[in-house]
């Protein structure tokens, strides 16, 4: 059973679980979802089974009390402040989607604490465009449609047969969603929008992997392209695209969490 535990600080409080017995650290920031990944400690902790006996895995939520006008900014600055209040440093960060938006400002704002960085389906620059799935998302959490919005977000983050394979799942649990839960989803997802760190991007100074996919429908590939173009100057950086496997293809694709692990102990 994998515990959730709780990280107070003197401005917050944040949820997190941990994993493995590894001399080496490594922190999975999730992507925007519907509910908290808390809830699903023990598939995440089954998922990384493969790097347990290399690494300490530690998995953050957001902060617990989410303010209006959360921004991406604010969530970096939480996480790494949770990560040092464990007494953490040089970790290796993992982040998804959202995830990874958060990661890369921790890597250009707190470049001490981050010692490998690996980027998932994620976005440097959000363009007007990219926000039209987003905002789609928000009114559907705004009219407290959770069956809706439960729906209409798998559609967009899975590949076709996964989602028809599933969709009677997302169905049930929709009706598990709480007020609170729709209200807290349109705070963070709201914060995704306008968001914009491309100027910085070389200012990232650790190895990183971006893995994207070509048929993203959330951000669509040219975001994890973008990163690619700011980076791909250095002789630590690695890039490689997903064919088939949707925007969540952290969840998806079945060598995904492989090609982590050779990245962070090469």
């Amino acid at each position: 059973m994998t515990e959730v535990s709780k990280v107070v600080t003197q401005d917050f409080s944040m949820d997190y679980f941990k994993f493995g017995n590894g001399k080496r650290n490594l922190v999975i920031i999730p992507g925007l979802s519907i509910q908290s990944v808390m809830g699903a400690a023990n598939t995440v902790a089954a998922e990384y089974q493969m790097m347990e006996d290399d690494f300490t895995v530690y998995v953050f939520d957001r902060r617990s009390d989410i303010p209006e006008g959360y921004s991406i900014i604010d969530m970096a600055k939480d996480t790494a402040e949770a990560i040092k209040s464990l007494g953490l440093s040089k970790v290796s960060i993992f982040g998804a989607s959202q995830g990874g938006m958060i990661a890369m400002v921790i890597a250009i704002n707190y470049p001490d604490l981050v010692e490998k960085l690996v980027l998932g389906s994620t976005s440097s620059h959000i363009r007007p465009a990219q926000a039209k799935v987003l905002e789609s998302w928000i009114e559907l959490a705004k009219n407290c449609d959770a069956h809706s919005l439960y729906q209409k977000f798998a559609k967009e983050i899975y590949p076709p047969e996964i989602y028809s394979e599933y969709a009677d799942y997302f169905n049930d649990i929709s009706n598990t969603v709480t007020t609170k839960d729709l209200e807290r989803f349109v705070i963070l997802a709201s914060a995704i929008i306008g968001f914009d760190i491309s100027s910085d991007l070389k200012k990232i100074q650790c190895p990183t992997l971006a893995m994207g996919v070509f048929e993203d429908e959330v951000l669509d590939s040219d975001a994890t392209m973008e990163i690619a173009e700011n980076l791909d100057y250095r002789p630590d950086f690695k890039l490689f695209m997903y064919i088939g496997y949707g925007h969540a293809a952290f969840d998806t694709a079945p060598d995904y969490r492989d090609r982590i692990l050779t990245f962070l102990k090469g």
